[in-house]
């Protein structure tokens, strides 16, 4: 889709389907054009409900109020109700809740890639979205006076942080067979050869020297051998420096502690944390913010075999921290732990984040839609908190307690890969990586369980079935965020 901003009225903008946003069932508005009609729709404009009157080429659409919010999920519903007509051309109004702040744009324009998002690499017919073109008209609902350069920029940062998520989504959604270790460095190298990242593999000769035993145990029973994965985004005289890891079971059948046959299917989406750190990187290299971001991948698959790794067994991290393996389906936190000490070597940062789809009791939780912080310094998370919030994504902390630490405690090795109660474990999860930061990182890290939204089998406000690429725009915020603290 081609986006282009106009100073033109919106009567005066040329379009085949204008959209029209009813703001808190406002029916009198001067936006509004066709009220009786709509009443003998039963349109109510509740948040997100659509009415596409064809005879006048107009959608409308619902919206409880002017926010980002609201905007993002309204547009998406929009799109999706009209993208398999035969429309070709859209315009729409512009709806602020401020003169000055490009927030709303942003979202309506995240709206529009999002909710057109489709993905059919495996189906014989494939889907068509016949719109080509979207003009946004300046005429405010408010009548506010906007700036144009302003508004471009708030369109061209919507565009970039939207297509880094479809782009995360694609490989989430992409199966084990089609998208294992060597295939997602293939993925980074691509990437990095068209955004100019700097990018670094290591294989398993690499991993045996980087004494990454962990990580090597799991990759064991595959016939896929794991990848660690760097990527660089280094411009010049950088603000600060940012290091996100992600996980990357490409396929995660649980191991020798087999999965049962329900819970080994959607387990394509185990490498969600890995494809949003990709996406990540995308987005900050075509920004091109002035931060120094090192994006870290654990790509392996946990398969069954004669040479899998088992319960019992003792492992010894990079940091040279043993581990008793109680449950091998507990393999994340294994990979994640030599990645985490891996990236801590290789670059002192001051910001580190991991993203993982790391425990079912995150989603017990705290639910389908929500992700959950965790670490030491209660600044970072709160920050990340409100990029979460201004991104459009649903997060929570969950608090470390010394309790809950103590039902890490081996017998045989300074550490167990899960505790000893069924309670509290997105917690443990996170106090077991907590294990694998330095004294110096401590207060710099962040542990952002996924695995909530990263994958749910239904649509829902602008994420589709499947993959919802969670955490690529409240990370980009993030990073976004801390440029503009520095430019104060």
């Amino acid at each position: 889709m081609n986006f282009e901003l106009t100073i033109n009225p919106i009567d005066k903008t040329e379009a085949q389907l204008e959209i029209i946003l009813v703001v808190d069932k406002d029916f009198d508005h001067r936006f509004v054009k066709d009220k009786e009609l709509l009443e003998k729709a039963s349109f109510k404009a509740e948040q997100d409900e659509t009415c596409l009157l064809i005879e006048r080429d107009r959608l409308y659409i619902g919206m409880e109020s002017i926010s980002s919010e609201n905007m993002r999920t309204a547009i998406a519903s929009g799109i999706r109700r009209v993208k398999s007509t035969p429309y070709k051309s859209i315009k729409i109004a512009s709806y602020m809740n401020h003169q000055k702040c490009t927030a709303v744009i942003r979202a309506m324009v995240e709206g529009f890639i999002l909710g057109a998002y489709n993905f059919d690499r495996y189906k014989s017919k494939k889907s068509e979205l016949n719109i080509e073109d979207i003009v946004i008209s300046l005429e405010d609902y408010r009548e506010f006076e906007l700036d144009i350069k302003a508004c471009a920029i708030a369109l061209e940062k919507g565009q970039i942080s939207a297509e880094a998520t479809n782009f995360t989504r694609d490989i989430v959604n992409t199966t084990p067979d089609d998208c294992y270790p060597k295939i997602m460095a293939d993925i980074a190298k691509k990437l990095a050869k068209s955004n100019n990242l700097e990018c670094h593999i290591l294989k398993p000769k690499e991993l045996k020297k980087e004494k990454m035993e962990t990580l090597l145990a799991v990759a064991r029973a595959s016939r896929h051998k794991p990848r660690v994965i760097h990527l660089a985004h280094k411009p010049k005289n950088p603000i600060a420096t940012v290091s996100l890891i992600g996980k990357g079971l490409t396929y995660d059948s649980g191991g020798l502690s087999l999965k049962p046959s329900d819970f080994m299917v959607t387990m394509k989406s185990d490498k969600s944390g890995a494809s949003t750190v990709l996406g990540i990187m995308k987005a900050v290299s075509e920004l091109n913010l002035p931060i120094e971001v090192h994006g870290f991948v654990g790509a392996v698959e946990n398969m069954i075999g004669g040479d899998a790794y088992k319960p019992d067994d003792v492992l010894v991290a990079k940091n040279g921290k043993t581990i008793e393996v109680r449950n091998t389906d507990a393999e994340g936190r294994l990979v994640l732990a030599d990645t985490l000490c891996y990236a801590q070597q290789e670059v002192k940062a001051d910001y580190i984040f991991d993203l993982a789809t790391l425990t079912g009791a995150s989603v017990v939780g705290v639910g389908q839609y929500t992700s959950s912080i965790m670490g030491f310094s209660d600044e970072v998370k709160e920050k990340v908190l409100k990029y979460a919030k201004s991104a459009g994504e649903f997060a929570t902390k969950l608090d470390f307690n010394r309790y809950l630490q103590k039902t890490l405690k081996s017998q045989i090795a300074d550490i167990c890969n899960i505790s000893n109660t069924r309670y509290g474990g997105a917690v443990t999860a996170g106090l077991f990586l907590s294990e694998f930061i330095d004294d110096e990182h401590k207060d710099k890290w962040v542990h952002i369980d996924i695995a909530g939204p990263a994958f749910v089998e239904h649509s829902w406000g602008e994420n589709p079935s499947g993959a919802s690429g969670a955490g690529v725009r409240m990370m980009t915020r993030f990073i976004e965020g801390i440029v503009r603290e520095n430019s104060k």
